[in-house]
């Protein structure tokens, strides 16, 4: 079961590091307008803003890499359960305020994490 619920950590850092990619460098570009809905005048004008929220996307990719890398198994499951916890709660947020499906595609893959890793 630790091996599974590492695995699907893994899963939710590699999504947020895809997140990070889209909201950064693809914003503007056709990936990132079709992934997003927008149009080339709305992605130009929000790419700054988008650009900043996919920052934040890759800390918590990279918090979630140190959890699983931390040597102390205590402190690990302590740091993966509060960048998890985080991305649950951003993606209730961003389910009642941008689109549901946020809830599924982001805070439904950080929620089936965590309660792995607790059950392991």
């Amino acid at each position: 079961m630790g091996a599974l619920a590492a695995a699907l950590v893994v899963l939710v850092a590699l999504e947020h590091v895809w997140f990070l990619v889209l909201e950064m460098f693809l914003w503007t570009k056709p990936t990132g307008l079709r992934t997003f809905a927008n149009t080339p005048e709305k992605a130009e004008d929000s790419a700054i803003l988008a650009a900043n929220q996919g920052l934040y996307n890759g800390f918590l990719a990279a918090g979630l890499l140190w959890g699983l890398l931390y040597p102390d198994a205590m402190v690990s499951l302590h740091i993966k359960t509060f960048f998890l916890l985080c991305i649950i709660v951003a993606g209730a947020y961003g389910a009642w305020t941008v689109s549901f499906r946020i809830l599924l595609i982001q805070a439904l893959p950080a929620l089936v994490a965590l309660v792995l890793l607790w059950i392991a």
